[in-house]
């Protein structure tokens, strides 16, 4: 047995399946599917890592990850988000977390990141992104929110949709 790992996420098919893809990998996989049902089940089986969604009903998974180091301080945590950005994979491991992954990813990506070392230091930006690439961000994470779709994202952030597929054109500003 490789140890025991607790996956945490809203969405039961990708909780089953990771969970399953690592029992096949020899761990002691169990599932929770919110915030609640993970601390009670973290004060029971004491896992030695947890996977976390970012976002869930009934609860952050930022907030998680301080009660799971509440309940077991060397429990090793990743937070898995569909909605990647900057400011919260600093927020998670500033939290606590050993590593920040988006979706998807699959059973051997995750290990992969638990293997990086511990309390690696992130290193502080040399300067604050430009306004532009900050622009180009939030407009991917609003272009995910909505599944792809160029006119819904227009209408979201509140611009035309011929202005939007014209910055979608063009390359991502440099950091």
């Amino acid at each position: 047995m490789n140890g025991k790992i607790m996956v945490v996420d809203d969405d039961q098919t990708f909780r089953d399946r990771l969970v399953a893809a690592l029992a096949s990998r020899k761990f002691d996989a169990h599932g929770a599917p919110g915030p609640a049902e993970a601390r009670e089940l973290a004060a029971r089986i004491h896992p030695d890592r947890a996977v976390v969604d970012l976002r869930m009903p009934g609860g952050s998974g930022l907030d998680l990850v301080v009660d799971l180091l509440a309940i077991d301080a060397g429990m090793r945590i990743l937070v898995l988000t569909g909605y990647g950005s900057i400011a919260t994979a600093l927020q998670a491991t500033r939290r606590g977390a050993a590593d920040y992954l988006t979706k998807p990813a699959d059973a051997d990506q995750i290990l992969a990141a638990f293997e990086k070392p511990a309390n690696r230091a992130i290193p502080a930006p040399d300067s604050a992104p430009s306004l532009a690439r900050v622009e180009w961000e939030h407009i991917q994470r609003v272009l995910t929110d909505c599944g792809g779709n160029i006119s819904q994202a227009a209408r979201v952030l509140g611009i035309h949709r011929r202005s939007l597929q014209r910055k979608l054109s063009k390359y991502p500003p440099l950091p």
